[in-house]
This record gives structure tokens, sequence and C-alpha cells, in this order.
């Protein structure tokens, strides 16, 4: 297959940012009554306010939104720990070089977002969808229709980098080809996605003349 630009999610696939995620929600859940376990089972991979809809169910939306803020701030500061997934930072530079568009579309909102990009030290994307910029997380689809239609792209001409089940399956909706980081065994279509890895360092591109690229994973 043949394709045109990448998209990818940023926490977990990008950037290890878990020891970070780990200490805001689970402070979040001692606050609320709830195990650590019980929290970080449901939240990876989608937007946090729609995570504290589902554990503040029944609660006003102004209370909601108040925890949002809270957990938004803890995130944003507390970057201690959160580096660049192995493999990152040589692969963006190549589709820098080779000049491939690509973007980053996360669940995050701009505040963390921003501030665990600038932690890894990362290159900028052309584009760069946060929780801002959707109606519908992940794992609706919209999410990377946006980021390849900013890009000026179809989604079916775009691989998509993802580490979480509802990133995955977010971008096989989109009709995207997947590339799964480090996913759970239990990834729902995990059967589904083009590649399989551990890190991004065996991901490697090749770019044709026609401005399309072909995509190859070293054993």
């Amino acid at each position: 297959m043949k394709y045109r630009g990448f998209l990818f999610d940023l926490d977990g696939t990008l950037v290890d940012s878990l020891p970070a995620v780990i200490r805001a929600w689970s402070l979040w859940g001692e606050r609320h009554g709830l195990s650590a376990d019980e929290v970080l089972s449901y939240i990876h991979g989608k937007p946090a306010i729609n995570s504290l809809r589902h554990f503040m169910a029944g609660q006003s939306e102004e209370a909601i939104q108040a925890e949002f803020l809270w957990l938004e701030r803890l995130e944003a500061e507390d970057t201690q720990g959160v580096k660049a997934i192995p493999g990152a930072l040589a692969l963006l530079d190549t589709l820098n070089e080779l000049q491939i568009p690509w973007a980053i579309v996360t669940s995050g909102s701009i505040p963390v977002a921003h501030a665990r990009h600038k932690a890894a030290n990362l290159p900028m994307p052309e584009v760069f969808i946060t929780a801002e910029n959707i109606k519908h997380g992940k794992p609706n689809p919209e999410p990377y229709l946006l980021g390849a239609e900013r890009l000026g792209l179809s989604a079916t001409h775009c691989v998509v980098v993802e580490d979480a089940p509802a990133g995955i399956i977010s971008g096989l909706e989109a009709g995207s080809a997947v590339v799964a980081v480090n996913a759970p065994a239990d990834s729902p279509r995990l059967n589904d996605v083009a590649f399989r890895v551990t890190t991004l360092e065996p991901v490697k591109v090749t770019k044709e003349s026609s401005g399309e690229f072909t995509l190859s994973v070293n054993a």
C-alpha cells in the first residue's frame, strides 16, 4: 500500500507520559473514592472530559467542568519523567526531511498536550489536533478524519499510529492503515492493523517520486 501522510496519537505513541498520567488520575480517583485500577482501565485514549462524565454520571456539568480544570492543571504542570518513545524523534525527523506531511491527533487538551510535547523535545507538527477541536472523541473516527482534512489529505491515504484501543478503532473507522504501538493484547480489532510494534524504532518509510510513500517494519 502507498500513503501520503501520517497521523500520530501523542501519549503512549510519540511520548511516554504514563507515569504522569498514573499520578494525576490516581490522585483524582482518590479524591472521589475510586481505585486507581478502575480509573486507569477506562481513561486511555479518550478525552479527559468524557472520562469525567463517565465517572461523575448524575453530577452537574458545572461540577464536572471544575474537576476537569483541576485535572488539566495538574497534568499540564507535572511533566516529570515525560520523554519521547524510542524511535519517535528519528521517525519525525525523517518525515520532515522527506517532506511527508504529518499531524498529531490527541485526545488531550491544549495545555496538557503542548506541555508533554515540549517535555519530550519533539518537532512541531504541521497540524496539531487536540480535544478542543473535536466534538466526538476517539473511538469515533472524527479526530483522525479532521487531522487528515487539515493536512489536505484523505484519511484513506494516511497511516495512523496509535497505542490505545479507542484510538486504534478511531483510525480504522476513519479508513486509515493503523500501526499499533505497544497496544494491549486484548484490544478490539487488533487483527485489522497493518503492523504491531513495541516502539517506533523499526518503522521505516520509503518515499517515491510521486510523493507517495511505502511503509515497512524491520524485523
